[in-house]
């Protein structure tokens, strides 16, 4: 924000004078006439100017100064841009659901305009003059397109299927975007999960991860090696700058260093990638839970006989091994007060159901009640190794049985310390819910869990020193709360209750995590 104080008013005045001939497309003058900053209009929000200046991006306060050249908008009849780019996933269905939701719930209509196949605006206008408040433009392509868009100024809102890349990053911290890795710049809007998909008719019913891992680095050519006939596998897969094509890289391969084989089918849409799998008797894709089509789902298996499938609660909470957060990243720049009330909507209950009827999984806690998790406390009697003894299950359910279980989990990067992004939501979330009292007068109690690997008592420290970690952090982020009224305590039992086989990478990530018990 620029502040017109007198020693700096001098220096603006000498800085911008002697660029006063360059045409450009606005000029903000002081109302004392003291100052004047030339620039070209990146933005307004009815209260704030964005100016992109020779000396950088500055942000202006509207009431301060006058405007004067052909860009400058009307202040009397102000209509609210929004620009949202990247992930064809995210763009085609779910965010024009939740713009429609969005406008009927604040009394406003919602016209839909296809400007271009991947390009979408709806105009919103006031149901009772009809006079427009704003336009939500659309960009429907990939995660990619969407990052370049927020860099060359063309986005507000990356919609992405993937965490921003290094490189990304750091090109936007030097545009002035701020660290869209920090808190405040990135947010999971909804879950998706990875999916092998084959044809109805196709044999096989379970693959585990590694099997899929190999399948898709061209170690595993022949369905004959997964149980099925003897013929070969054909590999479908999203387009290469999609987010979902790419997450296949992130989520299946780089835990094993291994790369993408050669020969994959690429397909530029959810729906033809589902539809070329079902229609292939030797075709294995990997999918998004959203959109399956007519194609068969296959369950993620494991040599110790552990069953997961992509359903809603397994995403929620990450038991599921491939989940996929569907992110927003949002630059460091005020945004109109109606793209705020839209990103505010976003975390509503309503817009929660939005998500879920779009047919992915929304980011809403929900308590599940131990009778409920009958699988979970038969699986760690069945798979107890010998470091658990019968004593210690019988302290786990002892402590766990007047509790309900949050699917709010969180999870750490491999081999880090770090809360993986999903996690990092959770944590934003959690503290969220503390500072409104929703756990008031309830108590709520952190539990450690570990793979199997190494002794069971250093597991056991090492779970109970991450659950101490997510206490802190999310006890941290609530910065309102009123902690007197909730009780937070922590707990640890190591690789007492696995959710996975810890034969893999991916198993011993699932079995690693804190999980959030509430009374």
């Amino acid at each position: 924000m620029v502040f017109f104080r007198a020693a700096l008013c001098a220096a603006l005045f000498l800085v911008f004078g002697s660029i006063g001939a360059v045409a450009q497309d606005i000029t903000l003058t002081s109302r004392d006439g003291s100052v004047e900053i030339t620039g070209t209009l990146l933005g307004f929000d009815g209260e704030f100017y964005r100016v992109d200046t020779v000396y950088g991006e500055l942000t202006v306060d509207g009431s301060g100064v006058l405007c004067e050249g052909p860009a400058c908008p009307n202040l009397t009849a102000f209509v609210a841009e929004l620009r949202l780019s990247g992930a064809e996933t995210m763009g085609s269905v779910l965010m024009p659901a939740l713009v429609e939701a969005f406008a009927l719930r604040n009394g406003l209509s919602a016209t839909r305009e296809q400007d271009e196949p991947a390009r979408i605006t709806y105009l919103l206008r006031e149901k009772s003059q009809g006079q427009l408040v704003g336009r939500f433009h659309i960009h429907a392509t990939n995660t990619d397109e969407g990052f370049a868009d927020l860099l060359v100024n063309e986005a507000d809102i990356v919609m992405s299927l993937r965490e921003v890349r290094a490189a990304e990053a750091a090109r936007a911290q030097e545009a002035g975007m701020g660290d869209l890795r920090g808190r405040g710049r990135v947010r999971v809007l909804a879950l998706d999960a990875l999916v092998p998909i084959v044809a109805p008719d196709n044999p096989v019913g379970v693959i585990s991860t590694p099997e899929l891992a190999r399948v898709f680095s061209g170690q595993i050519d022949n369905w004959k090696a997964l149980g099925g006939p003897d013929a070969p596998i054909t590999l479908h897969l999203r387009d290469a700058r999609s987010g979902l094509g790419q997450a296949v890289v992130d989520r299946l391969l780089a835990p094993i260093g291994a790369g993408l084989g050669a020969g994959a089918v690429r397909h530029s849409s959810n729906g033809a990638l589902a539809d070329a799998v079902a229609g292939d008797p030797f075709g294995l894709g990997l999918a998004s839970a959203a959109a399956l089509g007519a194609a068969r789902p296959l369950a993620l298996s494991g040599a110790c006989g552990f069953s997961l499938r992509a359903e809603r609660r397994n995403v929620k909470t990450e038991d599921y091994p491939l989940t996929a957060p569907l992110f927003l990243y949002l630059p460091a720049r005020r945004l109109p007060s109606l793209a705020r009330d839209f990103l505010s909507y976003l975390r509503d209950p309503q817009a929660q159901l939005v998500i879920r009827r779009a047919g992915f999984v929304d980011q809403t806690p929900e308590e599940i009640a131990i009778e409920a998790q009958g699988n979970r406390f038969a699986n760690a009697i069945a798979r107890a190794g010998d470091e658990t003894s019968l004593e210690d299950l019988q302290r786990m359910v002892s402590v766990l049985s007047p509790y309900k279980r949050l699917t709010t989990t969180f999870r750490f990067e491999p081999g880090s310390t770090r809360l993986d992004a999903q996690s990092r939501s959770n944590v934003e979330q959690l503290a969220r819910a503390l500072e409104a009292g929703v756990y008031d007068t309830r108590d709520l109690l952190f539990v450690g869990f570990s793979d199997g690997e190494g002794s069971a008592r250093i597991n056991r420290e090492i779970a109970e020193r991450r659950a101490e970690t997510v206490r802190a952090a999310v006890v941290a982020a609530a910065e309102t709360a009123n902690l007197s009224r909730i009780g937070i305590d922590v707990d640890a039992f190591g690789e007492a209750m696995p959710m996975a086989c810890d034969d893999s990478a991916w198993g011993r990530l699932v079995n690693r995590r804190v999980e959030v018990w509430v009374r």
